[in-house]
């Protein structure tokens, strides 16, 4: 039983305090600017949440970090100089290193190193247990923004590539709040580079929902990217499919095999498709889970467009769009193809009915002429069986009759069994009906 938390209120369901604080699970960091944020996400399939906290306790001074703070999968850790944000997911967990921006990579550095510089250390994050999704270096910069060098300066910091950039939030006496660059490519160490440039009155609170909007922008568009292998590998099978559903359609119009081959080929089709079905339902829906995602972060960035240069919203639109449509017209091919071999077997077991029918009606048309002469054998041999009762009950009469005779008394056996005999016939035939009419009325 529950304890009554308040003298105000009914007893406390068990779930209300977990439930309302979901809520506050993962509160966005507070970030200064200058900084740099060092993200990667592992795929932890296969990962235990033992193994990531034993990875944690490397980082100095958290030696003796109870499993226990995991429970609530999310943590932040504070170490000398930098923070580590960590956050487990369904199939995915995350790291986020914030630290100072080092010297050398501020505002019109060109391509500076950030690789070397994390403050874990480079052998701490390249022995994190999973396997790397996404990985990030997000600079985030106090600078004036001329809109006239913030591309050039920008594309020296980031590297090759052509530069997406947008301006986010409201505007201030017509200068934008801040403003997004990257251009979504995988430097040589294995990092993308994302740039955020903000005035430098900007709050700690704001810089912190932005990294934390950009990082998980990526990270859902990557894992929504995830479903399209998938739907191009199902795309053969799915073609083989349909053909070999078209085939076993004809045949069963035309009727080219037996009900029984029939039979084999559609359960051996179904279960190839509900095995398909059983094996990537799970992929498709996270798909269209993390597309929604991706779509609710890009209106949450409010972005607004640069002269020269595509949004982030514009680029996911031409290029993850088209992907997400793929994913979605898999899925629906292989419900469709579902529901058409469901339909297929539906038609095949009404002709099974049919022949079924037909045949018990050719079984019951014979039974009953079984039993016709069944009938008529019966009465034939009733007929017998009368002649042979009334012979024996004769015979019987016959030998009374010899032996009242032999006593002295007058009497021609003979001549009295002939003058019984039709009284002796029209009692047994009179039994008969009797036995009949009891029958009959037994039945009835």
């Amino acid at each position: 039983m529950n304890e009554i938390t308040s003298r105000f209120l009914p007893q406390e369901d068990e779930q209300r305090r977990e439930l309302h604080n979901e809520v506050h699970a993962r509160p966005p960091a507070r970030v200064r600017l200058p900084a740099l944020i060092v993200y990667v996400a592992v795929l932890n399939h296969g990962i235990s949440r033992e193994q990531e906290w034993a990875h944690l306790r490397q980082l100095p001074g958290h030696a003796d970090l109870q499993l226990a703070l995991l429970q609530g999968n999310f943590l932040r850790l504070r170490c000398d100089h930098f923070t580590v944000k960590w956050e487990r997911h369904a199939e995915f967990t995350r790291y986020s290193i914030v630290q100072a921006l080092p010297a050398h990579a501020q505002w019109g550095a060109e391509l500076p190193e950030l690789a070397q510089h994390v403050a874990t250390g480079t052998e701490w994050l390249r022995s994190l247990p999973g396997q790397t999704m996404a990985a990030i270096h997000l600079g985030m910069l106090p600078a004036e923004m001329d809109l006239a060098d913030l591309i050039p300066t920008a594309q020296a910091w980031l590297g090759e590539g052509t530069v997406l950039a947008s301006r986010m939030g409201n505007t201030t006496e017509g200068l934008p709040h801040s403003c997004i660059l990257t251009h979504f490519r995988i430097g040589d160490d294995g990092f993308e580079r994302m740039l955020v440039v903000a005035p430098e009155n900007t709050t700690e609170a704001r810089v912190g929902r932005i990294s934390q909007r950009l990082l998980e922008l990526e990270t859902y568009r990557l894992m929504a990217l995830r479903g399209l292998p998938v739907a191009k590998n199902l795309s053969a099978m799915l073609s083989s499919a349909e053909a070999q559903l078209a085939d076993i359609t004809g045949l069963l119009e035309r009727k080219g095999e037996t009900d029984q081959a029939l039979l084999d080929l559609l359960v051996a089709l179904a279960a190839r498709i509900e095995r398909a079905t059983a094996e990537h339902g799970f992929r498709f829906s996270a798909t269209r889970a993390y597309d929604s995602l991706v779509s609710q972060r890009l209106v949450e960035l409010r972005e607004r467009p640069i002269s020269g240069t595509q949004t982030l919203g514009e680029f996911m639109q031409r290029r993850l769009s088209p992907a997400m449509a793929t994913v979605q017209a898999t899925e629906k091919r292989l419900a469709s193809l579902a529901e058409r071999v469901s339909r297929t077997s539906a038609l095949l077991r009404t002709r099974v009915d049919i022949a079924t029918e037909a045949q018990n009606q050719l079984l019951l048309e014979k039974l009953t002429r079984g039993q016709e002469l069944q009938l008529r054998l019966q009465v034939t041999v009733e007929g017998l069986s009368m002649a042979a009762i009334s012979y024996y009950v004769v015979s019987l009469l016959f030998y009374a009759l010899k032996g009242l005779k032999a006593y002295g008394v007058p009497i021609h056996p003979e001549m009295a069994v002939a003058l019984m005999l039709p009284l002796v016939l029209w009692s047994v035939w009179r039994s008969r009906q009797k036995i009949h009419a009891k029958l009959n009325r037994k039945d009835v």
